[in-house]
């Protein structure tokens, strides 16, 4: 079987804040960037990994959601319990340094994890954990 990630999904509560934060902050490139019903899904991706994107989604767009469900993922969001996304970069302390130089929430520094990889973590504007690994 030949089977690729193809794409992910991340939910956004800002798409402004999201799309700043993913293109501006991270230097991922829009692919496309979608409006329907007042909500919208922007698709993000690199060159260099043609293929593969990233998803962002406004969590409430499926109509078999309930209220009740949209407010706990709501409520998981604000705690970045709800969603993550695990990203990768040959240089993680001069990735590191640059986001923290910026208006990014930090949640870790980087860190040798006793389960063999080295990470920092940083929260998204919608509250999703990011976590970026060193490549080795």
């Amino acid at each position: 079987m030949d089977i690729t990630i193809h794409q992910t999904f991340l939910p956004h509560t800002d798409p402004e804040a999201s799309l700043a934060f993913y293109r501006d902050t991270l230097g991922f490139d829009v692919l496309n960037d979608v409006g329907y019903a007042g909500k919208r899904w922007i698709t993000l991706g690199r060159s260099d990994t043609p293929g593969t994107s990233l998803v962002l989604y406004p969590p409430d767009a499926d109509p078999g959601i309930t209220e009740e469900e949209n407010a706990t993922i709501a409520e998981m969001m604000a705690k970045g319990t709800f969603a993550s996304i695990i990203l990768a970069t040959k240089d993680l302390d001069g990735a590191f340094e640059q986001l923290q130089a910026g208006d990014t929430e930090i949640v870790q520094e980087p860190t040798d994890q006793p389960y063999g990889v080295r990470d920092c973590a940083l929260r998204d504007p919608a509250g999703n954990m990011v976590r970026i690994q060193q490549l080795r």
